[in-house]
């Protein structure tokens, strides 16, 4: 399963909600998860697959890999963190994001099921990264200019080598 890079248009379009949550979504999340870990990453929306779909992948050492399937940002702390980000779609960089140390999130698993999570650190940090993806933001849109520039730099850099 290819993985869109920066550069590809779909990566900053919104995505659509899932209308019916049917055993589809099952082998969908099978393959979101396998391709996060093929990556070696901990996260993985649908539009960083090219599926405009309102689902994500998660899955933090430790824990079980969990779906979220049209999910809702319900509630954030006012306490921010800044923590070193990265993203398979710009694989191999990463800088500083400040994000909401605390969420409460309410999605649907991958068999229908609603759920609701209260969550911090780590695990709120990559949820709110990969809705982030539903959105259509990437975490260079959450840097200052100069910053983001440098990563783009860093990156086509990166790209233009490995073509050569």
């Amino acid at each position: 399963m290819e993985i869109l890079q920066l550069g590809h248009e779909l990566l900053h379009k919104k995505a659509e909600p899932v209308k019916t949550i049917g055993p589809e979504y099952q082998k969908i999340a099978a393959d979101l998860v396998e391709a996060l870990h093929a990556g070696k990453g901990i996260g993985l929306a649908g539009p960083q697959i090219g599926r405009m779909e309102r689902i994500f992948a998660v899955h933090i050492e430790g824990d079980v890999p969990r779906i979220f399937i049209n999910p809702s940002i319900i509630e954030t702390s006012k306490e921010m963190a800044k923590y070193e980000e990265g993203c398979l779609s710009i694989p191999g960089l990463y800088a500083d994001v400040m994000r909401p140390q605390t969420i409460k999130v309410q999605a649907w698993n991958e068999n229908g099921k609603p759920f609701n999570l209260e969550v911090s650190g780590l695990l709120a940090r990559v949820i709110l990264h990969e809705y982030d993806h539903l959105e259509g933001i990437l975490f260079t849109d959450r840097l200052s200019e100069p910053k983001r520039n440098r990563i783009i730099e860093k990156y086509t850099k990166q790209t233009t080598r490995k073509k050569t």
